[in-house]
């Protein structure tokens, strides 16, 4: 049985919720959600640090590197999850942000107990990874405690990559082997050590920021506009012919026509209509302007005063 040399913020007793099953539904209801508040501000004193953990990614992915999340139970699943949505929302490859999660795929749907609990597996999941100086590693775990990411961390470390950890005991800091550490430490759980709860929330909410972030710096993003999504279903396809006549000022049926010029390609189909050449010279332009969309049309806008 796992006995801590401490006891971590995760795992004491939260006394608001201590007669929680003595009260009624709605009370129940109330007291989740009055708890569920808290992790917003916790996140918010964290902006210097999840700034820098966005810059390093950034820099990983311009020199060819990749992100990994490597994490067990909700944490992994967290991970995991983040990094399926990067393609689809990004149009980014799926090896440029991957989960790693004790205990395998499998464990994603059924709990693979005991996963957690060896540090060794950790470090081969990074070392099968291939993972490489110029990636990011970033170990999620609730009580920065677990031995899997601890390993996982220690042998990235070792290989040169750069690491970033997510954890929501502050009295773990100091054992974890990361550069930058994200603390949003939102006290004990509502039911006492069930982190899928306030800290999987916290979690998400740094995971979402931290991709979020890299992605709009590699200007995957126009505004506030997806400019390089995949359509591979109608609500998105209905999106990509709202984003370009966002953009462009087009009615929808001129805007559908130039994506089906576009092969589909937001981005692409934009610096088509503004700079009036082909899908071929599009992208090279993109290219020439780094993948920046605002930089392409700014260009052709000033090219013509």
């Amino acid at each position: 049985m796992k006995r801590f040399k401490f006891l971590p913020t995760t795992e004491k007793r939260n006394r608001r919720s201590e007669n929680i099953d003595e009260i009624s539904t709605l009370q129940i209801v109330d007291l989740i959600n009055a708890e569920d508040r808290l992790v917003p501000p916790t996140v918010a004193k964290e902006r210097r640090s999840i700034a820098a953990a966005i810059d390093l990614i950034t820099e990983s992915f311009r020199k060819g590197g990749r992100l990994f999340y490597v994490g067990a139970g909700t944490s992994g699943r967290l991970g995991v999850l983040d990094a399926s949505e990067c393609p689809p929302t990004f149009g980014v490859k799926p090896s440029l942000v991957q989960g790693i999660i004790a205990g395998g795929r499998g464990a994603l749907v059924r709990a693979v107990e005991g996963a957690e609990d060896h540090a060794k597996d950790g470090a081969e999941a990074i070392d099968k990874k291939h993972v490489k100086p110029i990636d990011v590693v970033v170990g999620l775990a609730a009580c920065g405690l677990t031995a899997y990411v601890l390993g996982a961390l220690k042998r990235a470390r070792r290989i040169g990559a750069k690491t970033i950890f997510i954890t929501c005991a502050p009295e773990s800091k100091k054992h974890i082997p990361a550069e930058i550490i994200i603390n949003p430490v939102v006290g004990p759980e509502i039911i006492t050590g069930s982190t899928r709860m306030k800290a999987g929330t916290a979690t998400k909410l740094v995971l979402n920021t931290l991709t979020t972030g890299a992605m709009i710096k590699l200007g995957k993003v126009y505004g506030n506009l997806m400019v390089d999504l995949q359509a591979t279903n109608e609500k998105l396809r209905d999106r990509s012919i709202r984003i370009v006549m966002e953009i462009t000022g087009l009615a929808r049926p001129q805007a559908k026509k130039l994506l089906i010029r576009a092969e589909g390609k937001v981005k692409p189909a934009v610096v088509m209509h503004y700079h009036k050449v082909d899908l071929r010279n599009a992208v090279k332009i993109l290219d020439c302007c780094d993948q920046s969309l605002r930089r392409a049309i700014k260009e052709k806008k000033q090219s013509k005063t």
